[in-house]
């Protein structure tokens, strides 16, 4: 095996394989880095049927970084992780590792950590029965709620649901709403919804059940984490699970406000930061069974403004946590990552992964 050499992995087909190099694509900057610290990087484009052939690529290298989302136009991970937890049994480290994900990248990481600092009222469903006897309730006495599918992306399979007045013969009515860009409101039967959302809880499914949070208008705040350390941040104005202008879904004014990227060291977000540095990541590693060596060279944990303190103070609430595929970085990551990278190669103690989740 040849030394400090790493492959960069995304998805992409054939003929994206065949042109790929360091300098034609989106991680342009973390080959950039790479090279620079005397690393030498190959991208590894990979689609299902090629699966074989990139398996054989990743057995030269040191380690692999994954850029790959857990659902894409159709398509689910299920081949790569195989392949990929194959791969690291064989020596090659992965980052992020595919039962490293299954911890910290499902939304059950919400109702596991949900007594950190950075929890709320979070709710856990993992049968049909369960879910069609507490979620009414639920919903009927605390108000707005949101259902979030285990694993997803781009606002697939998350919802803001909301009682409104009953239907005919006293039928309980909602509206709900999908976090999907272009989506609107939609008024059916409560148990219409709840059945549609019974598809989400497969065997190793489930579906988390938060509070809407009122103050979501004000944006979300992206934490970048390089291991176990805040390397930048990003905040946006998004718009999903809020209900599009009368201009329509697919107006100007309904598409999210760009992310503006910040330094890890600028003031408006340095209290989170230090939670996140000294409190909430290392008490997720606790409770999660996650070693240092085994966290992800890059993640992040997209936050929204909780309700403020008596003293008008900010407070912040951990909606979801992403580590399949963390883009786009702040300025100050790609480096960030190619010396954790080096970091990583050049311990002398391979991580070690936790497979229990």
């Amino acid at each position: 095996m040849t030394a400090d050499k790493i492959a960069v992995l995304w998805r992409g087909d054939r003929e994206a394989r065949r042109a790929a190099t360091p300098r034609n694509n989106r991680f342009h900057r973390v080959f950039q880095e790479l090279t620079a610290l005397g690393i030498h990087a190959e991208p590894a484009v990979y689609a299902d049927h090629m699966a074989d052939e990139v398996s054989e690529q990743l057995l030269t290298v040191d380690g692999v970084l994954v850029w790959v989302d857990p659902i894409h136009e159709g398509e689910t991970r299920t081949v790569l992780d195989a392949m990929l937890r194959d791969v690291a049994s064989r020596g090659p480290w992965i980052s992020a590792h595919p039962d490293v994900i299954l911890k910290m990248g499902v939304k059950e990481v919400l109702h596991r950590t949900k007594h950190l600092g950075w929890g709320m009222d979070t709710h856990l469903y993992r049968t049909a029965e369960i879910f069609q006897v507490e979620f009414p309730q639920r919903l009927e006495a605390a108000g707005p709620r949101v259902l979030k599918q285990n694993r997803g992306n781009a606002g697939q399979g998350v919802w803001k649901v909301e009682r409104v007045s009953l239907g005919p013969r006293n039928v309980p009515m909602v509206r709900v709403l999908q976090a999907r860009c272009g989506s609107v409101p939609e008024e059916t039967t409560l148990e219409a919804f709840m059945t549609r959302c019974e598809a989400y809880l497969t065997p190793d499914g489930c579906i988390v059940d938060q509070p809407f949070q009122a103050r979501l208008p004000d944006g979300m705040i992206r934490c970048y984490v390089g291991a176990d350390k805040v390397v930048g941040f990003g905040h946006q104005f998004i718009k999903g699970l809020i209900p599009p202008p009368p201009e329509g879904a697919d107006s100007p004014a309904a598409q999210p406000g760009p992310r503006i990227m910040h330094g890890a060291d600028d003031e408006p977000f340095q209290a989170l930061r230090a939670k996140m540095d000294a409190e909430w990541t290392p008490q997720m590693m606790e409770v999660l069974g996650i070693d240092a060596g085994s966290l992800p060279i890059i993640w992040d944990a997209d936050f929204l403004y909780g309700p403020r303190t008596a003293s008008g103070g900010d407070t912040y609430v951990l909606c979801e946590i992403n580590v399949s595929s963390v883009f786009a970085l702040p300025d100050q990551a790609p480096a960030a990552i190619a010396r954790l990278v080096m970091a990583r190669l050049t311990s002398s103690a391979k991580p070690a992964v936790k497979t229990s989740v």
